[in-house]
């Protein structure tokens, strides 16, 4: 939406903006929220199956945020369009986009299953017997919705680059309530176990791949699917999307590959130590949900203004989304702080195990308030204008560096344990939010856009 406001004429009023962001922030708020739930069922199973499910969600989340950033790249590609007029592009991009993701999904699925036992027995490392029986259920069942999570992000991607987050909003809406309905019927009703919350996450996410394929084929939309499913590629539009997809999907993986590698670390620490990380992440993923929507919202408002031409709409509101997402985010941190009793009541922990839980929450939403946004919304302005691979050799620097180099450091040879691990991601968001400020301040990033 063109805004008129003096002599300028904005891409965005402030109506449109948050009309964006505060659909994006109640779909993060469910997911998150739907997590920390989930979590809590599973405790009632024991802290070796919250342990389990934690160590699978490692790589889970690796291959979901690997065709998140493949979908950033169509949805970046697909917002230059529009903000050039050219729709007719912009829908080619996304059958494109949907095509690749189905085609790639499929065959990273069966190399999961294929890895089933190095994933199990090499990357988790020594884990005890109990908790790698749980993580082989759970890994089983779960791996079977990659192609689905993967079509259902890449359709999500195309509607936030239009602008539109209300759609997605609604069907993470509807997938958390599957998954959460399901969990606690079967959790608690049939006593299944880990397999009783991996059975509703595949179900949900069917659902919302289906759901949002057909709402996205409406050829009212700027940006829309063909009618019948595109066979063929594009080696011109794939390859403008894999530009942007395949740096953001390797500084994605990467970053994930270095917290499995954590989070071997973390295991040889013991059981306690993991089930205080995994409530530690869930309660700190929390924190930062304003943060984490409105990096989504950054991305899709600046490739519009990268793609009409603009820098100083792109700088206007690149500064006016950061001053939001840092207030967002103290605000999310003071309700984490003030309810971290029951929070932590909740996980029916024990005591060692709830204090470990207590000082990772308490540090993590201290440094998330300082310097999250500069390390995780300021580059998305990057990427918008397709300086992906500067972002990307500074994020897996930073993460091999100083995360995981760090978090051996700290953490093992020191003998700060799992809290020497989260002061090294602390470090790592520090070195990040240098780089990016240094580079947004420069005139390179802007050479590469379409």
């Amino acid at each position: 939406m063109e805004v008129s406001q003096g002599k300028n004429t904005y891409l965005f009023s402030d109506k449109s903006l948050y009309k964006l962001i505060l659909p994006l922030i109640v779909e993060q708020l469910l997911l998150v929220t739907v997590g920390l739930v989930d979590s809590m069922m599973i405790s009632s199973v024991g802290e070796a199956a919250v342990s389990a499910v934690s160590l699978v969600d490692s790589i889970n989340i690796l291959l979901i945020n690997t065709f998140t950033a493949l979908a950033t790249g169509g949805a970046v590609v697909s917002g230059q369009y529009i903000g050039q007029k050219r729709e007719d592009r912009a829908c080619r991009a996304a059958d494109q986009l949907v095509l690749f993701l189905i085609v790639s999904s499929i065959g990273v699925m069966i190399l999961c299953y294929l890895s089933k036992y190095f994933i199990l027995h090499v990357v988790f490392g020594k884990i005890e017997p109990d908790v790698m029986s749980y993580s082989n259920t759970y890994l089983m069942i779960v791996f079977s919705s990659i192609p689905f999570i993967a079509v259902y992000n890449g359709g999500a991607a195309l509607f936030r680059a239009m602008g539109n987050s209300k759609i997605t909003m609604k069907i993470s809406i509807m997938m958390n309530l599957v998954n959460l309905i399901g969990n606690a019927i079967l959790i608690y009703g049939f006593k299944m176990g880990v397999a009783g919350a991996a059975i509703p996450t595949v179900i949900s996410r069917i659902l919302a791949a289906l759901v949002i394929i057909y709402l996205i084929k409406n050829e009212n939309l700027q940006i829309h699917l063909s009618k019948k499913l595109c066979k063929r590629f594009d080696k011109k539009l794939i390859k403008k999307i894999l530009y942007i997809g395949i740096p953001n999907g390797l500084e994605n993986g990467m970053f994930q590959l270095g917290k499995i590698i954590v989070l071997n670390l973390i295991a040889t620490f013991g059981t306690a130590a993991i089930a205080a990380n995994a409530v530690g992440n869930c309660v700190a993923l929390f924190q930062i949900v304003p943060g984490m929507a409105i990096s989504q919202a950054a991305l899709a408002v600046t490739s519009q203004c990268i793609g009409a031409g603009d820098f100083e709409q792109t700088k206007y509101y690149t500064k006016k989304l950061i001053k939001i997402s840092i207030t967002s985010i103290l605000i999310t941190v003071l309700i984490t702080f003030v309810t971290l009793p029951i929070i932590i009541k909740a996980y029916n922990l024990s005591s060692y195990t709830a204090k470990m839980a207590k000082n990772i929450i308490l540090y993590h939403g201290g440094i998330g308030i300082l310097i999250w946004t500069i390390s995780f919304v300021l580059p998305n302005t990057l990427r918008a204008a397709n300086d992906v691979k500067f972002c990307m050799i500074i994020a897996v620097l930073s993460m091999w560096i100083f995360r995981i180099g760090f978090s051996y450091v700290l953490g093992r040879y020191m003998g700060f344990g799992v809290m020497g691990v989260w002061i090294a991601m602390s470090i790592d968001w520090a070195v990040r939010a240098i780089c990016f400020v240094a580079r947004y301040k420069g005139s390179k990033w802007k050479l590469h856009h379409i």
